[in-house]
């Protein structure tokens, strides 16, 4: 089985994206620890810088991913990936929370803009007939690099000691330095004439719809690494390990099948219908994870969790494919980075998001509360359909080109 796509900007792509994802792995393993024991700040400190600065990453995609589309998108790309690993080596001397503050923003804004200067890449270096396979191939490496990362983050957790920790942030650094380096192997993107006035994103209405119903389908992520913990724990008499297992279980089958479900979509029409597959088949996960908190014995609500992780994954890997052909199809060619930066903005927005819906909706209402959020991955899948007609007939129009859109 392959894991990386055909050679030329396809596989350039996705080794860079391994070679900062392996760092990622096991910056996220271990930060919180660094951030707590070795630069001592406080949990609740911690959480509002984040929170602060994700926030600001998501507001930045856009204004950076303009940049990709003026300035050229490799050139963005690369200035960004050595951005992001300034900061991470910023990390390794802050012991000050404002310090620690202005260093996370720096650090989200360029994760951020990375993001919308990576897809604009894509699109401009690889047919629109074959997006959808490579950022699956893509997306396939990202969970590859995340579980290896993880594994070395898992050793610095062992030894639990400054120097440790300290290695693994110059590692992520130095990551996203090779990342930089392997993305500069690639050929330039032309730097189109843009047309219309800036930010025309912000007056595309059926692509900031779309942008919503991605971000409610992107749930699934916080269900899986906050709310499933505490369900298993709080829920049900499963043992609190198989949170883990889980995880393990939703990364392999990722890196094994997610080029194989990307097949399922070859453009907008057979997006539309994969997107509300995947909301029935996320309805599906929820009502068996929802089950698991019957009268069942340790072994029974082990084996009901693990099938709705099984179902899960398939539809998190369906809702990929139809989101990434939307993504890129409705978005005007000479404004890639610029809507890839908006259209972003979903997965953030389930991060930001996700902790507070799925923490009183699965703990607090339990079975009931399952249901609710299938319902909610339901109504997203579906109404992608309608959506897309809208913004194809827009497009048909000549909207997007004329600067009147939603006029």
């Amino acid at each position: 089985m392959r894991l990386l796509p055909p050679p030329g900007p396809p596989r350039v792509l996705a080794l860079a994206q391994l070679a900062n994802s392996i760092g990622d792995g096991a910056f996220y393993a271990t930060s919180a620890l660094y951030f707590t024991r070795v630069v001592g700040l406080s949990a609740a400190q911690v959480g509002i810088a984040l929170t602060v600065a994700w926030a600001l990453g998501m507001l930045a995609g856009v204004p950076l991913g303009v940049a990709a589309d003026r300035w050229g998108a490799r050139r963005t790309a690369v200035v960004l990936a050595l951005w992001t690993a300034g900061a991470l080596s910023a990390f390794l001397a802050v012991r000050s929370y404002w310090l620690f503050v202005l260093v996370a923003c720096l650090y989200a804004a360029g994760q951020g803009g990375l993001g919308a200067a990576r897809q604009a890449l894509l699109a401009g270096l690889v047919p629109a007939s074959e997006r959808v396979a490579v950022r699956a191939y893509m997306q396939s490496t990202v969970n590859l690099g995340l579980a290896v990362g993880a594994g070395a983050g898992g050793l610095a957790l062992t030894v639990d000691t400054a120097p440790a920790y300290l290695t693994v942030l110059a590692l992520d650094a130095l990551s996203f330095v090779v990342a930089a380096l392997v993305l500069w192997r690639l050929p330039s993107v032309r730097v189109a004439t843009v047309r219309g006035p800036r930010l025309t994103v912000l007056r595309d209405r059926p692509y900031a719809v779309l942008t919503l119903l991605n971000a409610v389908m992107y749930l699934n992520m916080p269900v899986l690494s906050l709310g499933l913990p505490l369900w298993i724990v709080s829920r049900t008499s499963a043992p609190p390990v198989l949170a883990a297992l889980v995880l393990v279980l939703n990364m392999v089958t990722v890196v094994l099948f997610q080029v194989r479900v990307a097949r399922m979509v070859h453009d907008l029409r057979s997006a539309a219908r994969v997107a509300g597959l995947a909301g029935w088949v996320l309805l599906a996960a929820c009502v068996v994870y929802g089950v698991s908190g019957g009268a069942l014995g340790p072994w029974a609500a082990a084996g009901v969790l693990l099938a709705a992780a099984a179902v899960q994954v398939f539809g998190e890997m369906m809702h990929g494919a139809a989101s990434w052909e939307v993504g890129f199809a409705l978005a005007p060619a000479d404004r890639q980075g610029e809507y890839q930066g908006f259209y972003g903005m979903a997965p953030q927005l389930a991060r930001m998001l996700g902790p507070v819906v799925v923490t009183t909706v699965l703990v607090g209402w339990g079975f009931a509360g399952w249901l609710a959020l299938g319902g909610l991955f339901l109504a997203a899948g579906l109404l992608v359909r309608p959506v897309v007609r809208w913004a194809s007939g827009e497009v048909r129009q000549g909207l997007r080109y004329a600067g009147v859109l939603g006029a």
